[in-house]
């Protein structure tokens, strides 16, 4: 494998800790009351290395490309789909757009590889493609090595654009007929977590569908053998829009700001970061437990809880956006609730 040479991310230290969990335990409730909120505000407050973090001009960044699986039948929509959905988020009619308008959180679209010429008289999305989608991995590689590293590059470069300096936490989320099939095959290689035990229904397969959608998945990995390398798994079964979310989960860590990992496809574009650099895993946040079948066993490999569980598949960053209130709360408490000597509260070490 080449040298590929990423910029360093810096550990998230813990030279405040004391001081926010002093303010975080000194708040008027008991002790370890608000749950996963106070491991939420703890982190925000360590990644910002300040007792009163904020959230800064948050973005939801959907990621889209087209996959050359979906020759094979894996998927119960066409892959047109794929393009027609970036239109409809480029028009706010998704429901990615209808939650993140709730939170005052701006929508960004980036084609890494959609399949589709964009209308000059329409709005567009962001263009990064590298190509017109991936290659059928059933067959061949589903990128190029060096595409796989344009993907990752690219990431980490978008987030680096000025539009994002005022910016401090991202949504990542995605939109791609057939990723399912190529998160699978990711996670699969990345965590060493039997095939059979990721592959999920996708858009909805019925229990025939997800069978034979396991077959060609099987006959897909057999083509390769078990393989280490996070750059040539992607480059063997990876999506654009994979790729090019973990380059932008890299810069964003790089940056030291926080982001927000959707569902079952981001989750396998976190696998590929933090294989490239395990140091990525202090700036996210897991949004929920997929519906996915794969995600719980992902996510119990890492010993990571996210923080809902309300049975979504869609994607989109559907999950990261329906989580975003909670995280806004983590901070509000830590912020602006009253410590038990401002309120004139007696707490246990009183007593």
């Amino acid at each position: 494998m080449s040298p590929f040479s990423l910029p360093s991310i810096s550990p998230v230290t813990n030279v405040l800790r004391s001081s926010i969990r002093s303010k975080i335990d000194n708040k008027t409730k008991p002790l370890g009351s608000l749950g996963d909120l106070e491991t939420i505000a703890l982190q925000l407050a360590e990644i910002q290395n300040s007792l009163s973090p904020e959230l800064k001009n948050p973005k939801l960044i959907l990621f889209a490309a087209d996959h050359g699986i979906t020759e094979e039948p894996v998927s119960l929509y066409p892959k047109d789909v794929t393009w027609q959905m970036v239109l409809n988020f480029l028009s706010g009619g998704a429901c990615a757009n209808v939650f993140a308008k709730h939170s005052h959180i701006d929508v960004e679209v980036v084609d890494a590889g959609v399949d589709h010429d964009w209308d000059k008289n329409v709005t567009k999305p962001i263009e990064r493609k590298i190509r017109k989608g991936t290659s059928n991995f059933l067959k061949s590689k589903a990128m190029s090595l060096e595409e796989a590293k344009e993907t990752i590059l690219s990431g980490i470069e978008l987030l680096k654009e000025t539009r994002y300096e005022s910016t401090n936490i991202f949504l990542f989320g995605e939109m791609g007929i057939g990723n399912t099939s190529a998160a699978s095959l990711i996670l699969s290689h990345l965590t060493d977590i039997p095939l059979r035990k990721l592959v999920g229904r996708g858009t909805g397969l019925n229990n025939s569908g997800k069978e034979n959608k396991f077959k060609i998945l099987s006959e897909a990995f057999q083509r390769t053998g078990k393989l280490k390398d996070p750059l040539e798994i992607l480059s063997e079964f990876g999506g654009f829009e994979i790729g090019m979310m973990a380059g932008a989960m890299i810069g964003a860590a790089t940056q030291r700001k926080t982001f927000v990992v959707d569902g079952f496809i981001s989750t396998a574009a976190f696998a590929i970061a933090f294989a490239l650099n395990p140091t990525v895993k202090d700036y996210a946040i897991f949004s929920h437990l997929s519906e996915e079948e794969g995600h719980t066993v992902v996510l119990e490999h890492w010993k990571i809880k996210p923080l809902l569980r309300l049975n979504l598949r869609l994607g989109e960053g559907s999950g990261a956006l329906a989580a975003y209130p909670l995280i806004e709360l983590s901070v509000k408490f830590l912020n602006e609730m009253a410590s038990f000597a401002d309120a004139g509260v007696s707490n246990s070490d009183s007593q």
